[in-house]
């Protein structure tokens, strides 16, 4: 588990913004917050930071009454993205390379997120995507892995993200490919809900990994995903997230396609801030 002090002030700022767009009182917001360094004080030892920001948003989620506080930006961003995809389906046909402008436009994704990026320009980061080089480039040994695969697991991250990954999904065309979402609403990321406004069950088995934290969590999440996580031959896992939870594994199976959105995750991968990465850790370790 990646987690640093520099996370909590990280969650300080999401929440605080995410504090201003709930209609409740000045006193329930100094009481989370309070709540925020107590938790923090008590078990900051005992979480990892997806966790961390899960179990804030259950504490917010008490003082709200809102089940799902990023609702209409995930409608937004799926909608966004899925006016886009006539022009990208385009543009992925006309390629020298579908695979890798395919995955290009799923790392490209990876910026519709409101925990880190509360505004984004998804057109400006698509165009910069399909040209820049990778900090960290294991996108071919990804190609050879999707290509020997007997089944292949595909962890997703966010609403309107959820999009980019349906046309490389489309793209790869494997015959046995599931795609996890969150079990319940946590941030902006993906749920069964936004599967179904994007489609995705039109490429794929869809399956909920049954835990709400912004993370894949394999201890804590349900007996039907740790089937499909343990009997996969690939996982392909998107995000920051999904990497904070899984990169202890050191599991040659594990493809991570991200970009790289803090300076711990970029000192961690030992690349800059901003980066886009294909990262697979025992080819990392094999070559250093």
């Amino acid at each position: 588990m990646i987690s640093d002090y520099r996370c909590f002030y990280c969650l300080v700022k999401s929440f605080g913004k995410l504090l201003e767009k709930e209609p409740v009182s000045v006193e329930a917001k100094n009481n989370f917050t309070l709540d925020m360094i107590n938790l923090y004080r008590d078990r900051y030892d005992q979480l990892c930071t997806p966790d961390f920001a899960r179990e804030l948003h259950a504490i917010l989620k008490g003082y709200t009454n809102n089940p799902d506080p990023y609702k209409t930006e995930k409608r937004e961003g799926n909608r966004q993205a899925l006016d886009m995809v006539p022009e990208l389906q385009t543009l992925i046909d006309r390629s020298e390379d579908p695979f890798i402008t395919a995955m290009r436009m799923s790392i490209a994704g990876n910026i519709m997120d409101f925990a880190a990026n509360h505004e984004f320009d998804i057109e400006k980061t698509l165009q910069e995507s399909l040209v820049a080089p990778f900090a960290i480039d294991h996108s071919e040994q990804l190609r050879a892995a999707v290509k020997n695969a007997d089944s292949i697991l595909y962890l997703g991250d966010n609403a309107g993200e959820i999009v980019f990954d349906r046309l490389f999904i489309k793209t790869m065309a494997h015959k046995n490919l599931t795609y996890a979402v969150r079990g319940m609403p946590v941030i902006n990321d993906a749920t069964i809900e936004d599967a179904e406004q994007t489609g995705m069950y039109e490429v794929a088995e869809v399956i909920s990994n049954g835990y709400d934290a912004p993370s894949t969590l394999i201890e804590k999440s349900s007996d039907e995903f740790r089937r499909h996580f343990y009997k996969a031959s690939l996982i392909i896992s998107k995000g920051q997230g999904n990497l904070e939870g899984l990169v202890a594994l050191n599991d040659s199976r594990i493809f991570f396609l991200l970009m790289v959105k803090c300076d711990v995750m970029a000192e961690f991968l030992k690349v800059e801030k901003g980066s886009k990465v294909v990262y697979n850790s025992m080819i990392s370790n094999n070559i250093n």
